[in-house]
């Protein structure tokens, strides 16, 4: 059998696996262990050996349980709502005004935790019932909380560019980094959407009645102080990191101390938050380290085969495709994945095929680690079965329907593209802050 007839019945196996319901991981490892073994013998089972041990001597892998500690203690412990109720009041007054208060919110839980699904399920219990009961139209802000919440992918420090930075092996720094001017060139694209939609079609989002925001000034200034706490952890955090004073790993550990120190000042740091957080804590981290051992024993045998080359190949000599179209083709497959598969899935199967291509063909891997993940945003809420479009259904009152949630994203997936597009013709928007913060290695 070919190397490419092997590189498709792997890949073809491993989808087949996955229609059977099991775990992404257990699909990807198991495919990749056995066709090790069948065409290595029994050497080939020393990959997935060989892939723990490199996964448990990977340093920066420790940020990831400490970020998500972070996360989740901040929106257990209410912080978060606190600051939904300070966005409430100051941005009330304005057509839209809880709507943009509302991606604001989204900004910030995501330069907290790092998940899309914390960003979502704050948005769906606190930020949506208060729209709706305001006259907010429901297609509309469902939109807002599924393309808010998918910045959390994003914005520093984003898990999911954690995992790219293992399997690429990329500073996790520089994409974090990397990904700061992006998520706010989103954020700022939706906010300029709901105003301009809002300022159109008043009705869609009206404004606070005067009563309800005219509070004296020394009340709307106390309000402000449920944004100190997170602006401060984050900036403590993220600006230590930038200074040079600490690295990556102490930066998280500052973070989950800091939030943890947050929710005892504030009276929150109950033995039944301390309990939740640390159960989704190992929760989540245990998913993603499993994740990371499957593709990396997977990508040692693709390695092996030499199917990169074989890829390469087909792209550039047998189609005679352009770098740009490889790439543009590249992220057209993400988008088609991101209608069945989370953003993990699709990382773990075309990567060790796709990121060696994109570096042969002079792209930087920094750089392409962003456009990854905004196409990544673009893949969880596109219908038919978008990631977000059914955690939404999961989190929403029944008066908003699946109907409801597929035509309130297709706007933001639109708004999105063409974040996409800005940053890919414009790469300096990704990798000018890594290139100032430090020199590239």
């Amino acid at each position: 059998m070919s190397y490419e007839m092997i590189a498709f019945t792997m890949f073809s196996s491993m989808m087949m696996t996955m229609l059977t319901g099991q775990r992404v991981f257990a699909a990807i490892g198991f495919v990749g262990v056995v066709a090790a073994a069948f065409l290595w013998g029994d050497g080939g089972f020393e990959m997935a050996f060989a892939a723990s041990m490199k996964l448990m001597k990977w340093y920066p892998l420790l940020t990831l349980p400490l970020f998500i500690f972070m996360g989740y203690m901040l929106s257990e412990s209410g912080i978060a709502e606190d600051l939904y109720k300070m966005f409430h009041v100051w941005m009330g007054g304005l057509r839209g005004g809880l709507a943009l208060g509302t991606i604001g919110l989204m900004v910030i839980i995501s330069a907290m935790n790092g998940l899309s699904v914390a960003g979502m399920a704050i948005g769906a219990t606190i930020a949506l019932p208060e729209l709706l009961r305001r006259g907010y139209d429901k297609t509309m802000v469902s939109g807002v909380i599924q393309a808010g919440s998918s910045l959390g992918i994003l914005v520093p420090p984003s898990v999911v560019l954690v995992l790219y930075g293992m399997i690429a092996r990329q500073p996790v720094g520089q994409l974090w980094l990397a990904g700061v001017f992006p998520g706010l060139l989103l954020a700022f694209l939706f906010s300029l959407y709901v105003v301009i939609r809002c300022k159109i079609q008043p009705h869609l989002g009206p404004a606070l009645p005067k009563e309800e925001r005219d509070l004296p000034l020394a009340e709307k200034l106390k309000l402000l102080r449920a944004g100190i706490l997170p602006f401060m952890i984050f900036f403590l955090m993220m600006g230590l990191f930038v200074m040079g004073i600490t690295s990556l790993v102490e930066s998280s550990a500052v973070g989950a101390i800091s939030a943890l120190a947050a929710a005892w000042v504030k009276g929150r740091l109950t033995w039944r938050v301390f309990d939740r957080t640390v159960e989704q804590t190992l929760g989540i981290s245990c998913m993603f380290m499993w994740i990371i051992l499957a593709a990396l024993c997977f990508g040692a045998v693709f390695d092996g085969l030499g199917a990169v080359k074989a890829i390469e190949y087909l792209f550039l000599e047998k189609w005679g495709l352009g770098p740009w179209e490889v790439l543009i083709l590249m992220q057209i497959s993400y988008i088609l994945m991101g209608t069945f598969l989370d953003d993990t899935a699709m990382l773990v199967i075309v990567a060790p095929l796709y990121i060696p291509l994109v570096g042969s063909l002079g792209f930087d891997l920094i750089w392409y680690g962003v456009l990854y993940t905004i196409t990544c945003q673009i893949a969880y809420m596109t219908p038919p079965f978008g990631y977000n479009l059914f955690l939404m259904r999961a989190m929403a009152p029944p008066e908003i329907t699946l109907a409801d949630i597929y035509k309130s994203v297709l706007p933001f997936v639109l708004v999105m593209t063409v974040g996409l597009a800005i940053v890919t013709a414009f790469p300096e928007i990704a990798l000018w802050l890594p290139q100032h913060v430090y020199v590239r290695g």
